[in-house]
């Protein structure tokens, strides 16, 4: 199974006075650290290795995660140093850590989905990038994907279109060689490499059905635990998507 990458280190605005004195990656949800049910779903999905890509607060999340051996992975992390790096810039400063491909994973998101099923996909594809994607007629977000006969036409954050509708659902694989041509050090967002990629058609579409959690909100993080604790230790393996 491929590696994953969490993007942990934002300073997550939208949750403070939360966020003040920890990163988000540590919000009590059930009871745990939410970074300790990302990891345990992780290890049930047959992931081994996990790179967390942190900035804000990161030491905090090192010294309660630790190496990830009590979930039976490994995991190590990438700091972004003096200057928060962005999406874009933290994965680029990890690949030495992550191989030719690897899976990419939302600090703040749990998504009901068998990655071994979007790995399957993404190998089929043979293209340099995947994003998983939920149609979403602006429900949760500004949709700003195009997606039309099993093909990702466009994804852009930046600029959505009317005939956009669906979001990133957010889980994406990438092949390290797209970044070749962005700078290092240098802050960036992931939207923009998943941008250039749609353009190239080079990003594969992977639909999902079932609706993500994430804890960016104060809305989200209630809507998340009540998942999480209808949900603990789903069977992942029966279907692409679990309802």
């Amino acid at each position: 199974m491929f590696p994953v990458a969490i993007l942990a280190g934002g300073l997550a605005t939208r949750l403070r006075p939360i966020t003040t004195t920890i990163p988000k990656a540590l919000i009590q949800i059930a009871n745990k650290p939410f970074i300790y049910h990302q990891l345990e779903y992780l290890s049930q999905q047959g992931i081994t290795s996990v790179v967390l890509c942190v900035g804000y607060l990161g030491e905090m999340i090192e010294d309660i995660v630790g190496d990830g051996s009590r979930w039976g992975l490994k995991v190590t992390y990438s700091y972004d140093g003096p200057v928060l790096l962005g999406t874009g810039g933290s994965l680029k400063q990890a690949l030495s850590l992550l191989g030719d491909c690897f899976f990419i994973l939302y600090g703040d998101s749990y998504l009901p989905i068998n990655f071994l099923s979007v790995k399957k996909s993404y190998l089929e594809s043979q293209k340099k990038g995947l994003m998983t994607i939920l149609k979403n007629h602006n429900r949760w977000d500004k949709s700003n994907v195009e997606f039309s006969a099993g093909v990702l036409i466009e994804y852009s954050k930046q600029s959505p279109r009317p005939e956009m509708h669906y979001i990133d659902y957010g889980l994406g694989i990438l092949s390290a060689d797209v970044f070749k041509d962005y700078p290092l050090n240098q802050p960036f967002d992931l939207s923009k490499v998943y941008n250039h990629l749609s353009l190239e058609r080079q990003l594969y579409g992977y639909e999902v059905f079932h609706r993500f959690y994430e804890i960016g909100s104060q809305q989200g993080i209630l809507e998340a635990e009540e998942y999480i604790k209808a949900h603990y230790c789903p069977n992942v393996n029966r279907t692409n998507s679990i309802g």
